[in-house]
């Protein structure tokens, strides 16, 4: 496990520890109101709040962190633990997101607690060792499960939680989320707007929330274009460049096969290419390909990957905020918050060059 360290000596430090004592004195201020302002109490005015954050950061006052937890019962920190093995646990969009959350936790003077684990057993043993370590006051959940048990395990712990994402069961649970099932939506209506009338969908492992709603926005994009929905066209299960590829051929080898195809996942999308290649198709004329999460590997595809971009940055802060006021007392209920992905086009998609029939007919030559 990592933890990151508090950060001492700020701009504007004076000589020795300055106490709450002194930055009352300075303020004009109660050390209670001073106390309960630096704390996010909600009875404190937002004025006063930022008056007295301002202050303290000009003096250099930082409280010790053992002194808080037992006034407070909080540590002020915040707990993330990734699960390894993850599909995307190691892509470079994590270094953005982790970046995010700390500056939003350097702001309230918090610091970011990450842990790593193998499997979802192991997340569970290691935030209940997190919550009886006091390591953590709350913790941040990506990539959420339509039944989450981390979900499970800290209602029952009353321990609060923000989601990157949505679950099936929403009562009590805060979040912040990227509307996908609007980026998938938006995608098809792309596609059918160059002229594509067979538009297939792959999506990602059907255990995550996420695949139920982009698939929704999928479907929705195909009434909003009036074009039939076909359930041959629905492909599943792909998350990683093989999988993509699996489920590519398949989409091929249909007797109408799509001239286009939305990938819920980029690192499937790039599946495609490998999948065409080995037909002799290329990629944004005679099938059409667009992903989603704008991760960098699509820049170097030829073409490069068009694809709903999400800034994980933003997303990481926003979750530490969020995070931040659920700790502090806010209902988890009215702490729930979604943004939109944008599309970068990069060339990929296009208009149809050929038929679903006259593509089945160069596929069945080969």
């Amino acid at each position: 496990m990592v933890q990151s360290s508090d950060i001492a000596g700020p701009r504007g430090a004076m000589a020795g520890r300055v106490t709450i004592t002194r930055l009352s004195e300075a303020l004009g201020l109660s050390k209670g109101t001073v106390s309960r302002a630096l704390n996010g109490y909600p009875d404190i005015a937002e004025a006063t709040r930022l008056r007295v954050r301002r202050q303290a950061e000009a003096m250099g006052y930082r409280p010790l962190s053992h002194a808080q937890a037992i006034k407070t019962g909080r540590v002020r920190a915040l707990g993330l633990v990734l699960q390894i093995g993850d599909h995307d646990s190691q892509r470079p969009f994590l270094a953005d997101f982790l970046a995010g959350i700390t500056m939003a936790a350097s702001a309230e003077g918090w610091t970011l607690t990450v842990a790593t684990a193998e499997s979802e057993a192991g997340i569970l043993q290691t935030m209940a060792q997190l919550i009886e370590d006091r390591k953590a006051d709350g913790f941040i959940l990506p990539r959420t499960l339509s039944e989450d048990p981390r979900v499970t395990l800290l209602r029952e712990r009353g321990v609060p939680f923000v989601m990157f994402g949505r679950t099936a069961r929403p009562e009590g649970c805060a979040w912040f989320d990227i509307l996908g099932e609007e980026a998938m939506r938006d995608a098809v209506l792309h596609l059918a707007g160059l002229g594509h009338r067979r538009i297939g969908f792959v999506n990602g492992g059907t255990r995550y929330n996420f695949s139920r709603l982009r698939l929704e926005g999928y479907r929705a994009g195909l009434a909003a274009a009036g074009l039939a929905a076909d359930p041959d066209l629905i492909r599943g299960e792909a998350l990683q460049v093989e999988d993509g590829a699996r489920e590519t051929r398949a989409l091929l080898a249909l007797g109408a096969p799509p001239t286009a195809v939305v990938f819920a996942v980029d690192q499937a999308a790039l599946g495609l290419y490998r999948a065409c290649a080995e037909r002799g198709l290329a990629v944004g004329r005679d099938v059409s390909v667009l992903g989603y999460d704008g991760v960098p590997d699509g820049l170097h595809a030829a073409p490069p990957l068009s694809s709903f971009a999400v800034d994980r940055r933003a997303a990481g802060q926003r979750l530490a905020e969020l995070l931040i006021r659920r700790i502090r007392g806010e209902d988890p209920e009215l702490l729930r918050e979604t943004a939109r992905a944008v599309l970068v086009d990069r060339g990929s998609a296009g208009p149809p060059r050929l038929s679903s029939e006259a593509l089945a007919a160069r596929l069945a030559e080969d």
